[in-house]
């Protein structure tokens, strides 16, 4: 897949009104975008900045039930969200992963407690359970735990969830799109909603943010799945619309390995806030949140605060061994998470992970709440109410048995390139042909560049964070090594796309000013 063709594409659709149009490319969008073409509906979805910018590449990288949400009765959002896990064990398995979590307890009290919660939620995983949970003794969570803080600890409770690469799902599922002959383009901006006379929603004016050129694209229906944005888009179809989003800003520090070297994840039942804390092994890092404060400063570069990291470190520091200090810190991101409104709840961390579609008068279907394991039925769900507004052929969703790109069945878990699934040979063959791409993009990474080349040719990066955010994961992983890295993959990139050496210098300028907002010590100053 590539840009340019995308838009050739789209510039010589016949003139006939698209079925769908998907305003927004994240988990939501993708989503969307993936059942609409699965009913064998004609769909377009365009982006303003680039595939999961936003909130779908700063989660905790959890496929999970939510634990949590149980003890706020939220069952049916529970089963839900562990059903939806296990269909994506199933259609993306190269990157679902089945992990083990342990919940370290301090009193036998707190290890019943948490056993009886968690044989409930195995319970409510029916056939798709990763594995039953149990009570462990505190030499059994010392073995699986070596890091863990051993004053006090009367064992522990382990169950099973699943963790994932959110950027990268984001990323296979734009490719599904292009396998279904849909059409998704990035930095393409809608500023504006085409209406009828009637005032229905019939299609989008969309500008191209690098050629400033603009497009009017008609469509049967409009579907706003914009997140935290998806106000702004409202607005354009009804101003006087009412405040339907909160925003809660969610924070993870990450670490070096050797801080929790397991390959089972930590889980912290209960911080100071009510919430829970997780640290979770991702790529030989341990990412350590999340925090929950609500914002009113909605941007797809939401930056933490000195207050954030201070508060994660003094929630975890009790359960390590060795306590880590800011200066170790090698990695900080903060998401956003797009809250639907509810009246019966005030902070954000009891709002609900539910989500909800609406439909305007004039016809605009929005997308609001929701999570990244639940985004194939956020998208069913929309699509099935798109479908009435548009009065689109009766056709069921097959997603629920429907492979992602890249899918496979074997796969070696200590591959590096296992997270490309079926595309992993591809690139091993690139390296081959040319093996001066088989040297890394920096010690601190696994990646080589031929992974580089292979994502630029084929997933559409168009600027430099582009790939070192989210088809690579560098500056979530190391923001001063990908800093440091950011002058070779910028020559790679100028190479593949035909840019010169101003485009060069000035891609990385922008990635380092993105980068240093990933940096502690930055943050700290």
């Amino acid at each position: 897949m590539n840009r340019v063709s995308m838009l050739e594409l789209m510039q010589n659709h016949s003139g006939k009104p698209w079925d769908v149009i998907v305003i927004g490319g994240g988990a939501t969008g993708l989503g969307c975008a993936v059942d609409a073409l699965s009913r064998g509906y004609d769909t377009l979805l365009l982006e303003a900045s680039d595939f999961a910018k936003s909130t779908s590449s700063k989660s905790t990288k959890l496929l999970h039930g939510g634990v949590r949400y149980m003890a706020k009765g939220e069952m049916k959002l529970v089963r839900e969200a562990l059903h939806e896990r296990g269909i994506l064990f199933q259609s993306a398995r190269h990157l679902a992963r089945n992990t083990e979590f342990i919940i370290p307890v301090y009193s036998t009290f707190e290890k019943y407690l948490y056993t009886s919660g968690l044989k409930i939620y195995d319970w409510l995983s029916g056939t798709f359970s990763l594995g039953p949970s149990h009570i462990l003794s505190s030499e059994e969570v010392l073995t699986k735990l070596p890091g863990i803080q051993t004053e006090g600890l009367k064992g522990g409770v382990l169950y099973h969830d699943g963790q994932f690469d959110d950027a990268r799902l984001a990323i296979n599922l734009l490719q599904t799109i292009g396998d279904n002959q849909g059409i998704a383009i990035n930095y393409m901006k809608v500023e504006q909603l085409m209406k009828s006379d009637a005032d229905m929603v019939q299609g989008v004016i969309v500008r191209d943010m690098f050629s400033d050129r603009t497009y009017s694209l008609r469509a049967k229906v409009v579907v706003n799945a914009t997140g935290v944005f998806s106000e702004a888009i409202q607005k354009m179809d009804t101003p006087e619309i009412r405040h339907n989003i909160q925003a809660s800003k969610g924070v993870h520090i990450v670490l070096d390995a050797s801080f929790l070297p397991s390959k089972c994840a930590l889980m912290i039942p209960k911080t100071k806030d009510g919430r829970v804390l997780f640290a979770i092994p991702w790529y030989d890092r341990i990412v350590i949140g999340t925090t929950d404060t609500p914002t009113t400063d909605i941007t797809d570069e939401p930056k933490a605060d000195a207050e954030d990291i201070q508060f994660i470190l003094e929630h975890i520091t009790p359960y390590l061994k060795h306590t880590p200090i800011a200066s170790d810190i090698k990695s900080v991101f903060a998401g956003l998470r797009p809250l639907a409104v509810s009246k019966d709840y005030q902070a954000t961390k009891d709002m609900s992970r539910q989500h909800h579609i609406q439909y305007s008068a004039n016809g605009l279907v929005t997308v609001l709440g929701g999570k990244w394991t639940t985004y194939r039925k956020m998208a069913e769900d929309a699509i099935n109410l798109a479908r009435e507004i548009g009065n689109l052929p009766d056709n069921p969703s097959l997603t629920g048995r429907m492979s992602i790109h890249g899918n496979c069945m074997h796969f070696n878990d200590n591959d590096p390139l296992h997270i490309y699934g079926s595309d992993a040979d591809e690139i091993r063959d690139l390296s081959v042909t040319y093996p001066e791409w088989k040297a890394p993009l920096h010690p601190a990474f696994s990646y080589i560049l031929a992974e580089l080349v292979w994502c630029i040719r084929n997933e559409m990066p168009q600027t430099l964070e582009d790939l070192l955010s989210r088809r690579t994961r560098c500056v979530l992983l190391d923001a001063v090594a990908a800093m440091d890295a950011a002058p070779i993959a910028a020559k790679i990139m100028a190479d593949e796309l035909g840019k010169d050496d101003a485009w060069v210098q000035t891609e990385i300028k922008n990635f380092i000013a993105i980068a240093k907002n990933y940096k502690a010590s930055e943050i700290l100053a």
